[in-house]
This record gives C-alpha cells, sequence and structure tokens, in this order.
C-alpha cells in the first residue's frame, strides 16, 4: 500500500459495534477522580467511541522534547478495558505557547497584513515549514507510542481544518502559492493566458512577481482570486496529507479522517477533492438556534455529507446536546430535539453519532457550551436524553452498513461556488447556495431523499437532477449532465449556469454556453433586479396568468428550440421566456432565469416530480421528515422524524425498531419511528 492510499474497508467499522456512540473527551481537564467517574457514566450512556487528545499538544509536550504520557497511557488503558474505542487526534490543532514563542513565523496572516496571535486555537499556516517539521514529529511521536493500543481505532488528523480561518496571506504562503501556481500552469505565459492579465496591465513575467491576493485599491483578478481559493483548500488539504504520511508509515492498518465542517455555511475548502484522502468521511455540524427551519438546514448539511462521502457511511463527529457558546445568543435545544437531531444525521447516512463534548468544562472559552454530562450534573434533562439516544442507537444497530435511497440528486461544486461570488459580476445578491437550498427544502417537505453529486460524477440512476447557479463549469461536467438528460433523467439549470469556464473565461455566443445546445435557448443580456424588487410572471406555476413572482435575477432569454413554459410579463422583458423544457433524447432540460417565490418553486417541483416520477419516500402528514436506508440485503429502514407538535400519520407497514413493536402509523408529536418495511 502507498503511503497515501486508502485502508479499504474502512477498519473503523469493524472496530465498533452497531452504530457508534461518543463525543470528544478532554480528560487533561480533569482529575483522576472524574475520570474514574466518567467510566461509569459512559457506560450508563451507552458510549462506545471517543475522540481524545485534540488538543492536548501543551500537555503531552510541555517543553520541546520532552513529553508526559503517563495520563494518557492510563486514560487508554481504562477506556481499552471499558470496550470503548478511540479516535485519537495528532494534538496538533493548537500548537503550545513555547513553539509560537520560539517560532512566531508560523503564525497566520491576513489580507490586510493582520498577524494573528495565540491565546486562542488553530494559529499557525498550513504552508509553514517549521510548524510542518514540529507537528510531524509529534504526531510520530504519539503514532509510535500506541500504534498497537488495543483502544486505537481511527486517527484524528488534527481538527477543523480551515475553522477561523481559511485563506493564508503571509510571506510563506506566498512562496508556496507560488510553487502551486508553477506546478498548476508549467510557465507563466499559460498563466497569463488563463487570468487574462493583458487587461489592466497586470502581465507577469516570471511567478516570482506574483503575491495572494491582499488587500488592493480595487477589485482583483478573478483567475487570480479563484486560483487563490484552489490553493488555499489544497494547501490545508496538504497539511493534512503531511501528517497522514507518517501515520500511515507507522501504523498502515489504521484508518485515518480528519473532521470536516461539512455545512451550508463552509465555503473554503472543496470536500469532494479532500474525501479521497480521508479513509472515512467525518463532519461537525451545529445548529443556528435562530433558524426556525434549523432541521431543514441540517438535512441540507447532511446530504451534502453524504455526498462528500460517495453515499457510504460518514460519522457526525460533532453536534451539541443542547446549546452552543459562540452563536450571538445561545438558546438550548428544545426537549427531544438532540435525539431528533441526532436520528436524522443517522437517517441520512451517519453510522457514528458523537458531541462536542463528553463532560462540559468548568473552565475555558467553551465552558457555557453544552455537553453529554452537563454542568448540573445527572439528575438533568440533557443526561437523561443522552442515555435515552444511546438506548435508542443499540437498537438501530441493524441499519448500520445501509445507504440512503435517492432518485434525485443536486450537482454542488465548491469552485463554482468560489467563482459566483467573486466580485465585479452582475449582481452581489446571487449567492450560490441560496437556489439550491429552496429545491432541497421543497424536496424534504415531501419527504424526497436528495443526493448532492460533483458535476463531474455519475449521474446514472436520478431521475431528477438539478444545477444551480453552476456559474463555471468544465467541458467535461457540462457534457456528463447533458449525457444524463439524454439517458432518460429530468434536468433543469438555472440562471447564471455555464457562464464561463475552469478559467472563469466567457463563453462566447450568448449565455448559457456550456448548456446552450442542451437547453435550446440562447440569453442575449442579464437583467439582475435591484434590491427588493420582483418580477411578475405568467405561467410558471401552470395557469395563464397564475401570478408567480421572480426575484433577484431576470434576462433576455431567446427560445431556440426550447417550448415556452413561463414568461416574464414586466417591461422591458414582457413576454420573454423565464422558463423552458427542451426534449433532449430520452429525457428533458429545463432552463429557470429567475429565482422563484416559494410558492412558484412548489408548483415547478410539481412538474419536475410529476415528469420525472421522483416521489416522496411515504405517504406522511405535514411536519413529518421521511428517509429511506436501505441495506445489501434489500431490507429498507423508513426513518419518520415528526417535527409537529401534534401526533402524525406515516402510512408505513413493518416493524419498528426503536419500540420493538408492529409500527402502528402514528409517530408522537416530536418524535421518531424507525420503521423496517415489509
Amino acid at each position: 500500500m502507498s503511503p497515501l492510499e486508502k485502508s479499504t474497508p474502512p477498519a473503523v467499522w469493524t472496530s465498533l459495534e452497531g452504530i457508534a456512540y461518543g463525543g470528544d473527551y478532554n480528560p487533561e481537564q480533569w482529575p483522576v477522580s472524574v475520570r474514574m467517574d466518567d467510566l461509569e457514566l459512559m457506560k450508563e450512556a451507552g458510549v462506545t467511541f471517543l475522540s481524545v487528545g485534540i488538543f492536548s499538544w501543551g500537555l503531552l509536550e510541555p517543553s520541546e522534547g520532552e513529553y508526559d504520557f503517563g495520563w494518557l497511557d492510563d486514560v487508554l488503558d481504562n477506556l481499552a478495558a471499558s470496550g470503548i474505542k478511540v479516535a485519537l487526534a495528532t494534538a496538533t490543532a493548537a500548537p503550545p505557547a513555547w513553539l509560537v514563542r520560539k517560532h512566531p513565523e508560523i503564525l497566520p496572516v491576513l489580507a490586510d497584513g493582520t498577524v494573528l496571535g495565540p491565546g486562542s486555537r488553530r494559529h499557525y499556516t498550513p504552508s509553514s515549514a517549521v510548524y510542518r517539521r514540529y507537528a510531524t514529529g509529534i504526531t510520530r511521536v504519539l503514532a509510535e507510542r500506541y500504534k498497537d493500543h488495543p483502544a486505537l481505532a481511527l486517527w484524528h488528523v488534527d481538527n477543523e481544518l480551515g475553522c477561523h480561518v481559511s485563506e493564508f496571506y503571509g510571506d510563506e504562503d506566498a512562496a508556496a502559492f507560488r510553487l502551486w501556481l508553477e506546478r498548476r500552469y508549467g510557465n507563466i505565459d499559460e498563466l497569463n493566458a488563463s487570468w487574462g492579465t493583458a487587461f489592466w496591465s497586470q502581465h507577469y513575467a516570471s511567478f516570482e512577481e506574483i503575491l495572494p491576493p491582499r488587500a488592493a485599491p480595487s477589485t482583483l483578478n478573478p483567475g487570480q482570486q479563484l486560483d487563490f481559493q484552489r490553493f488555499n483548500s489544497w494547501a490545508l488539504m496538504d497539511y493534512y496529507r503531511t501528517l497522514l504520511e507518517v501515520l500511515r508509515e507507522v501504523t498502515p492498518g489504521v484508518p485515518a479522517t480528519t473532521n470536516l465542517m461539512v455545512s451550508s455555511a463552509t465555503k473554503s475548502m472543496d470536500y469532494f477533492d479532500w474525501a479521497k484522502d480521508l479513509d472515512v468521511i467525518a463532519s461537525d455540524h451545529y445548529l443556528v438556534a435562530a433558524d426556525p427551519e434549523r432541521q431543514i438546514e441540517l438535512a441540507f448539511s447532511a446530504d451534502l455529507t453524504r455526498g462528500v462521502a460517495g453515499g457510504d457511511p460518514w460519522i457526525l463527529m460533532e453536534h451539541s446536546t443542547s446549546a452552543v457558546n459562540w452563536q450571538p445568543r445561545n438558546q438550548p435545544k428544545m426537549p427531544g430535539e438532540m435525539l431528533r437531531n441526532s436520528l436524522a444525521h443517522v437517517a441520512r447516512g451517519a453510522d457514528a453519532v458523537m458531541f462536542f463534548q463528553w463532560r462540559q468544562s468548568f473552565a475555558g472559552s467553551e465552558k457555557f457550551h453544552s455537553a453529554m454530562v452537563p454542568h448540573a450534573g445527572r439528575d438533568t434533562r440533557v443526561w437523561r436524553e443522552v442515555v435515552e439516544l444511546g438506548a435508542s442507537l443499540q437498537k438501530l444497530a441493524a441499519v448500520r452498513g445501509s445507504r440512503v435511497e435517492s432518485r434525485a440528486a443536486i450537482v454542488f461544486d465548491y469552485e463554482a461556488w468560489w467563482a459566483s461570488e467573486i466580485d465585479s459580476h452582475p449582481s452581489q445578491d446571487v449567492k450560490y447556495l441560496d437556489l439550491l437550498r429552496a429545491f432541497h427544502r421543497s424536496l424534504f417537505l415531501r419527504g424526497i431523499s436528495v443526493d448532492f453529486v460533483h458535476p463531474t460524477a455519475s449521474l446514472e440512476g436520478y431521475d431528477l437532477i438539478l444545477v444551480c447557479t453552476l456559474y463555471n463549469v468544465t467541458d467535461t461536467a457540462a457534457a456528463n449532465i447533458a449525457s444524463a438528460a439524454r439517458a432518460g433523467a429530468t434536468v433543469l439549470v438555472s440562471y447564471f449556469s455555464g457562464i464561463v469556464d475552469e478559467r472563469d473565461h466567457i463563453r462566447l455566443g450568448g449565455y448559457p454556453g456550456a448548456f446552450r445546445d442542451l437547453l435550446g435557448v440562447r440569453v442575449e443580456e442579464f437583467h439582475p433586479l435591484l434590491a427588493g424588487s420582483t418580477v411578475k410572471l405568467s405561467g410558471l406555476t401552470g395557469g395563464p396568468s397564475d401570478g408567480g413572482v421572480g426575484a433577484v435575477w431576470s434576462e433576455h432569454v431567446h427560445a431556440t428550440g426550447a417550448e415556452v413554459l413561463a414568461t416574464f410579463t414586466e417591461y422591458p422583458l414582457d413576454g420573454v421566456p423565464a422558463l423552458t423544457r427542451h426534449a433532449a433524447g430520452a429525457g428533458s432540460a429545463w432552463y429557470l432565469a429567475t429565482f422563484p417565490d416559494r410558492d412558484s418553486i412548489e408548483a415547478l417541483v410539481d412538474r419536475l416530480l410529476a415528469e420525472s416520477g421522483v416521489a416522496a419516500v411515504a405517504e406522511a402528514d405535514h411536519g413529518v421528515e421521511l428517509t429511506r436506508r436501505r441495506d445489501a440485503d434489500g431490507r429498507s429502514f423508513v426513518f419518520a422524524i415528526n417535527h409537529s407538535h401534534t401526533d402524525a400519520t406515516v402510512r408505513v407497514s413493518g416493524a419498528e425498531l426503536l419500540s420493538g413493536e408492529r409500527f402502528a402509523g402514528t409517530v408522537p408529536a416530536g418524535g421518531v419511528a424507525v420503521i423496517v418495511e415489509d
């Protein structure tokens, strides 16, 4: 096996039983007497899996070259004796004080030249050769010491890479950026052509003249900005691979991962690119308490995590039992919400449920962040729900290894996210996620599972494919999407898709360049809408004058073969197509030229579902989240999560795993049912 080759299959799943359960364990914060109490509490809660040592470098190596592993030895021995497996961290997520004092050059630098100091965490740049030397050093020492420990099931490499700061502008970062560019382009002429440096006298004679896109008088070169995003994602991943290479050398049979932050708020890392170097996908997710539809954002993030995992089971490495500490107003979770959240992740592919953290801290920045063992101890709602969740997960052991069943897909591309939101575009109101989330919401509310797929991934098996704001797209990806339509899928492409190639060069001849032929349309000019304004539509909801409304965007569309299904009805676009459909082989390609209001989205989704044949997992009352997982033997598990305050009817027949009884067709208010379908 080469140093960076994946362990196949991931050995972590053979080390764990059922749905794994636990969280971050930070015993270094507590005296030995508390650690011993922890073992009894973990048994009561049903804990089987813990992450250990994430922020312990300063205690493991209190001064350079001097180590103290006694406490960690005892902790791992006790966990192993209790049958608990461990994801052992490399301890590199926060450099110790002595390292910063000796080498302040490891600290990250922002675009305006600000140097971020210590006193927090993640205060290093991944391109620092010095930091990499020290980080690989402590990683090697840990690997050598614990390579044969019976508790070790997984390596947890660093922690939340890219959190807090994900773009690095220091001199060492600039040098690394130049080397990355030279590898990418080969020669400076290719770079000049890609970046279009003939504009604004930006021509470069050598790579040595190039800097990161630091603070500047006006808008920066978009090609430079896009490549800098690519570079920073790569730099963080390359740092991860540097530590991974040590672990592969010392412990070739132990799988490794790092906890990604796959959520609808994390933009800076291309996790589809990262996935190839992770033996198992692990991700953290935290609710935004102020979001009244936070369960839908959770589903979006979990579905995206499963997409990054290629449909394979994944680890929910962190979420919270109740309130966090970092939002403006940190409200606790409502009764039963923690169980619903946890099982929603399981429903969408997680085979491990973990929290930050095991025991709530009594000091430090996260002392008000909830945990499995709260400040008030066992006689609390949180603890009772923690124990209840552990018992519930034990009853779901049969679900492990099954995969979510989806016939609908949303194309997702981090590079399109980056490129579509660069400065100097027609409208700052075009946000990559907005339309994706609107369609995902509509499908969620109908009980329809959705896979997120990269534009170059196989689209076989999907009957409905949504392509939203895919601003930049390669020829290969565009052909892949077109092939899916011609093979029989219903494909919808939205405005501001196919506009440029991977270099951010306009595809000339009329928009949407990459998809003109597939869609049978040509756009001659954009008409983005002013903030808060809308445009009236006709036909979007199926009637001749249905009162549909569009926001954010409109454009001058010509149908060059497509059937016109809806039009704009206001000057200067009165009568211009807003929604079209074009036959494509055995399937069809729809084009949407505006951002519809919610009622219009619902009507449009109705039409797309009717044509594609995609249907809900089951019939259920409003407010019930539905997902189906299916195992290799063909058994299907329907998760029905009732987010409403009243009992709900779900029309599924089979045994209910949580109660151990025949499912009676009703999920109580705020409750969950997991049914093995007959």
